[in-house]
This record gives C-alpha cells, sequence and structure tokens, in this order.
C-alpha cells in the first residue's frame, strides 16, 4: 500500500511539475487579479450594485464602481442581474467592434500582463460574451461557469 501511495505522490507531483495546472477558479486566480486592480474603486468601501444603480454619475465622481469584494458581488456582474458586465469591461476588444472595455487597462501593467490576466478572466468564465443577459439564451447562460472553488 505505501508503494502505490508514494508512486501516486510522485506522479501527482511530475505532473504539477510538467505544468499542469487546476482549473481556474475564484479563489485560486482571480480574485488576486480583482484585488490587485480592481480594489481601489470596488473594494469593500464601494457600493453593492443596487447602490451603484441609484446613483451612478455621483458614485462615478468619487471613483467607485460596483463592489467587488466577494464571489458573490462579482456573479453579479458575471452571471447574476447585470450579467456580461464583468466581460463588456474587461474586454481586450479583438472582438467584433474593436473596442476594447473600460476596464481592459487595469488588467496589468503592460500588454503582455493584461493579455495574460484577461486569458485567465476569460477561462474561469467559460462563456465570455459581450451580451446584456436581456440578449442572452438560456443555453449561453448555462455555459457560464465561473466556479468559486
Amino acid at each position: 500500500m505505501k508503494c502505490v501511495l508514494k508512486v501516486l505522490a510522485t506522479a501527482g507531483a511530475l505532473a504539477f511539475a510538467a505544468g499542469a495546472q487546476a482549473d481556474v477558479t475564484y479563489e485560486n486566480s482571480v480574485k488576486k487579479l480583482i484585488a490587485e486592480g480592481c480594489a481601489n474603486c470596488h473594494g469593500k468601501n464601494a457600493p453593492t450594485m443596487e447602490e451603484f444603480k441609484k446613483d451612478q454619475d455621483g458614485f462615478k465622481k468619487k471613483m467607485k464602481g460596483p463592489r467587488m469584494e466577494s464571489y458573490q458581488d462579482v456573479m453579479v456582474m458575471v452571471n447574476g442581474s447585470d450579467t456580461g458586465a464583468i466581460m463588456r469591461r474587461l474586454d481586450d476588444g479583438t472582438g467584433a467592434d474593436g473596442k476594447a472595455g473600460n476596464m481592459y487597462k487595469y488588467l496589468g501593467k503592460n500588454d503582455a500582463d493584461r493579455a495574460k490576466n484577461l486569458a485567465t478572466f476569460k477561462e474561469w468564465v467559460g462563456h465570455w460574451t459581450l451580451k446584456r443577459k436581456k440578449d442572452m439564451s438560456e443555453d449561453e447562460l448555462k455555459k457560464i461557469k465561473a466556479p468559486e472553488k
């Protein structure tokens, strides 16, 4: 039994060393990216989405956007009442309209960082779309994965 466990542990270590990576989740990847690039305006002192919608202009003047402090906060913009908002704002513009989202520039310090971090967000979301919830089919909504853990 010890020999089998040792072989399994060694195989797991080799797979990890070879670049095998765990699935991208909010906890292991996205939370850190949000903390590094978004927390100044979307942190714990930011309004909830509901509060933000009541006074968007006022909050924008204060450099505050909807709160992204927790998984639940972020999911409002991924697959909740404001589905697709995070995708539209973080998109690099290589799609249909050629225009980057207004928050794309905060994904990193340079083009390489932004591309890498956008790829992480895209992998996490699963179904990257610039559509608003009202324009999405049930099948499209089901394709959004964005796992927490």
